[in-house]
């Protein structure tokens, strides 16, 4: 009996869909690109149930006949390729003729389209590849897709869909990939009857303004500096971000041919421009355009479409690290040196050049034979140099047991630190890390009973967040209304905090929220993964003590008592020494 079977069509479009529609996220870039290639100069989007429910696509596109609207939705059905060799001649988004076939496998699809030469459209209804419907209808010229009930037909693939924050997030994230690359297009993306974004044809950079400067005090890229090379082999443009603009969480993009892209190599090159301005963990903003030969990248490496393959990288890679650098340069950031540009002019004064101008003195040795052995001398204090190695370095060991009736009497040094003297030796307590952690603790203690202090404050303080911040801060707000914050919805960009956690004191409550926002964003998976730990650090990072301040006795033993009453203290809850125990033995070596 013969085992093998050709698998029917919905089987396999289904499979299909498994990795090209992998979270309404990828929905929505399939239907905005097929879009694009359509010619549309106006796009909009509109999701419900952050596109669980709801995927709608509309745009003032070429539209299709009715034969062409039939077609577009069998498997490796395409207008963009006829042949093998299309596949290095690339311009248009999708190729593949795969989105439309599996998107209808896994959802509930309605289309409508019209081109302008026709009287009437078309609408057709699709449900897990079975055609429900089709038939002439009034529409406007261009193409408009519902997609409903996504993976209503697939349960374990909707039940392994993220929060409804984090897939808007995803879906604001795609969108991004797309408005970013074209400022000739106008996009609307509507979420749940709410405006996140309207942004009208523009300039690149006020396209970028659009989509990231909404919750910024100042133009956002006010901080960005152009950068623009045309070589045989690539042309690069676009922007990259002022040192002072760097942070933990910058916005970094990479496209090619209007293509967003991950390329890792070619990240490397832009941080190796900045090399010696930044810190370890503080990041540089860049927007950065690859135009370059179709025949020289190869896009069909993965269903998404962002690992695109380079034919020369290597040789790209110091384009790119120069061209950035020159617009630090250029902007007086660092120097630059063009190092294929022939000779450096360096502007020397009239008096350098009467200094220069003498003839140098030298002194001649007449009893000096190179041909005679010498006998090298050796300084007598050769010692002397080796003398920092010799030092023996201060190795942590573990803390004496303190005993409770023991009375420590702690002094403050400069810089910051506590030292109290024991017989056994001393210890060094850093202030600031100590009272990060005793607020930590009490921070995660007050997220787990929902029982934490606030204050009211007199005036409420306005917090405008970005669109992709929006749906992080309402996934925090229970989180938060736990701590002690207290906010009021004014429109879907703009809150009145009310209230904040008494820890807090005085400070600025929007700036420790957007520091929350910050490091709950930065995260890869689920935000509601180890959230409450996140929140907390956060908050006890923005409520302690700045480096260095002056601390009276009280104050120090106050921190030396609530730290030492924790379980755990020698470090913080990200990873800091706090506490180092010097003996008197060491203290003894080091003299």
């Amino acid at each position: 009996m013969d085992v093998i079977r050709l698998l029917p069509d919905s089987v396999a479009n289904q499979i299909a869909a498994g990795e090209v529609i992998q979270r309404p996220a990828s929905c929505l870039k399939e239907l905005v690109e097929n879009s694009l290639d359509a010619g549309a100069h106006s796009i909009r989007v509109l999701v419900r149930d952050a596109g669980k429910s709801l995927i709608q696509v509309i745009d003032d596109g070429s539209g299709m006949s009715v034969s062409d609207a039939r077609m577009a939705f069998e498997r490796h059905a395409t207008s963009k390729i006829s042949n093998a060799q299309d596949l290095f001649h690339l311009r248009t988004m999708g190729f593949r003729g795969e989105a439309l076939p599996s998107i209808c496998a896994v959802a509930q699809v309605k289309m409508t389209t019209r081109r302008a030469s026709d009287e009437v459209g078309t609408l057709l209804e699709i449900a897990g590849t079975q055609v429900q419907k089709q038939e002439p209808c009034q529409c406007a010229v261009g193409t408009s897709i519902q997609v409903q009930n996504l993976f209503f037909n697939v349960p374990a693939r909707r039940r392994f869909l993220k929060s409804d924050q984090t897939e808007l997030r995803n879906l604001i994230t795609t969108f991004q990939h797309i408005v970013l690359v074209y400022p000739d297009v106008s996009f609307t993306f509507v979420s749940d009857d709410e405006i996140l974004y309207d942004l009208p044809v523009g300039s690149l950079k006020q396209r970028i303004e659009g989509v990231f400067g909404k919750s910024k005090s100042k133009l956002y890229t006010s901080q960005l500096l152009e950068i623009e090379q045309q070589t045989e082999l690539v042309t690069i443009r676009g922007f990259v971000g002022k040192p002072e603009a760097a942070s933990k969480q910058a916005q970094q993009f990479l496209f090619v041919n209007g293509r967003f892209m991950r390329h890792p190599y070619f990240h490397k090159a832009v941080l190796q421009a900045y090399a010696g301005m930044l810190s370890a963990e503080m990041m540089p903003p860049y927007f950065i355009y690859f135009d370059i030969s179709p025949e020289s990248i190869d896009v069909n490496v993965h269903p998404t479409k962002t690992e695109i393959k380079f034919a020369d990288e290597q040789s790209i890679f110091p384009i790119l690290m120069a061209t950035v650098r020159a617009a630090l340069g250029k902007f007086n950031v660092v120097p630059s040196i063009d190092f294929l540009g022939g000779n450096i002019e360096i502007p020397v004064s009239n008096e350098m050049m009467r200094a220069s101008a003498k003839a140098p003195e030298l002194h001649v040795s007449s009893g000096y034979n190179p041909f005679t052995p010498q006998k090298e001398k050796v300084s007598s204090h050769w010692q002397e140099l080796y003398e920092p190695l010799k030092q023996v370095q201060v190795q942590q060991t573990e803390l004496p047991q303190l005993q409770e009736s023991e009375t420590l009497h702690p002094q403050s040094v400069a810089g910051g630190y506590i030292v109290c003297a024991k017989d056994s030796g001393l210890m060094l307590v850093h202030a600031r890390r100590a009272h990060i952690t005793i607020l930590y603790n009490q921070l995660v203690a007050q997220l787990q009973s929902h029982r934490g202090v606030s204050q009211q404050l007199l005036f409420a303080e306005p917090l405008t967040v970005s669109a992709d911040e929006q749906p992080v801060l309402e996934a925090l707000l229970p989180d938060l209304g736990s701590l002690g914050f207290e906010l009021v919805k004014v429109s879907p960009s703009t809150y009145d905090i009310t209230a904040l956690p008494s820890v807090l004191g005085n400070q600025n409550a929007a700036t420790a929220l957007r520091a929350i926002i910050a490091r709950a964003a930065d995260g890869q998976s689920d935000i509601h993964a180890d959230m409450q730990q996140r929140i907390a650090l956060t908050l006890a990072q923005s409520a302690a003590i700045p480096m260095g301040k002056n601390l009276s006795e009280a104050e120090m033993t106050g921190i030396l008592d609530r730290l030492f009453a924790l379980s755990s203290y020698r470090i913080t809850p990200d990873g800091k020494t706090v506490v180092v125990w010097l003996s008197a033995e060491e203290i003894a070596r080091r003299f």
